[in-house]
């Protein structure tokens, strides 16, 4: 079976099945092309709201499932590879800020989207990539308790100097290998490029940059930009995606190894077994941890997230 024929069959077990696709803009070409919605973790969760269909499938990592099961908590929700995970939203756990907490206590606690549903319900906030600056300026207190990203955490401390912030030591080890001469030697072969970066890499890669703003940011900018020619510092499946929607520009990946190997782990192949009932893991959350991990999210959507 080629790629299109198995395009073909997944298509028609998702409308006999009722299942809704989500894929994140980091999935392969291939696989967006058959989901019903491509975007950010967010995006994919607030989209899992509207649609009709009773059963949703995540083409992402662990906790985009989990967000989207929170958010459609009545729905069956499906991880298309359940060995799909994320470094970052694993890299910290709720003993671990339970105790930060208890040294800052005066302090609001603020997490990025990319955490896990456990994390969640011991936060305060939740916020995304393209929304942080905006609602952490909501907030009424001035002490912010930023994580896991240390990297967005700085990115977000700038933008909001009036505020104080404490950071813990983590972030996405993808965005953060990127190096200066990677930017160096980027700008070198490319010099009438603009560099387009991601707030998850490094303060002294965002300095560099022309642009800074999320996935979904990055890509709107490249598509509304009358600039010909980008780089790319985010997961480099954008550029490959940017690509195809214009043609008439260049995207060069800002490093080779800005690859993400969990979002890679899902295939074409177990889209179609999740489908078929022979692949796949449901998400399944109680109750109670739904209502709790919810919290900080209702919290960002009140805010204007």
């Amino acid at each position: 079976m080629n790629i299109a024929e198995l395009q073909n069959e997944i298509l028609a077990f998702k409308k006999q099945n009722d299942v809704c696709i989500l894929a994140h803009s980091y999935q392969t070409k291939e696989i967006t092309e058959i989901a019903d919605f491509t975007g950010d973790s967010y995006q994919l969760s607030v989209m899992a709201q509207k649609t009709k269909q009773k059963n949703v499938l995540m083409c992402g990592v662990r906790f985009m499932a989990e967000t989207v099961k929170m958010l459609s908590p009545q729905k069956r929700v499906i991880l298309a590879n359940p060995i799909a995970g994320c470094p970052m939203a694993e890299q910290m756990d709720k003993e671990l800020i339970e105790a930060v907490k208890s040294q800052y206590p005066d302090y609001t606690v603020v997490a990025y989207i990319n955490t896990t549903a456990e994390l969640k319900t011991v936060c305060d906030v939740c916020v995304t990539s393209s929304s942080a600056v905006r609602i952490i300026s909501k907030i009424q207190n001035d002490k912010i308790l930023f994580i896991p990203d240390c990297n967005l955490g700085d990115y977000v401390s700038r933008m909001l100097p009036d505020k104080t912030f404490k950071l813990l030591q983590g972030g996405c080890p993808i965005h953060a290998r990127v190096s200066l001469e990677d930017v160096k030697k980027a700008k070198a072969a490319h010099p009438e490029a603009l560099m387009l970066v991601h707030p998850e890499c490094s303060p002294g890669i965002v300095k560099e940059a022309d642009f800074v703003g999320s996935t979904s940011a990055i890509m709107d900018y490249a598509k509304n930009s009358d600039a010909k020619e980008f780089i790319i510092g985010t997961e480099i499946s954008i550029a490959q995606h940017l690509q195809f929607s214009c043609p008439d520009k260049r995207f060069y990946p800002l490093s080779k190894d800005l690859i993400c190997s969990n979002m890679k782990s899902t295939t074409l192949v177990d889209v179609y077994n999740a489908l078929k009932g022979t692949g796949g893991e449901e998400i399944v959350m109680s109750d109670e941890l739904i209502a709790s991990a919810r919290r900080c999210i209702d919290k960002m959507i009140e805010l204007g997230g």
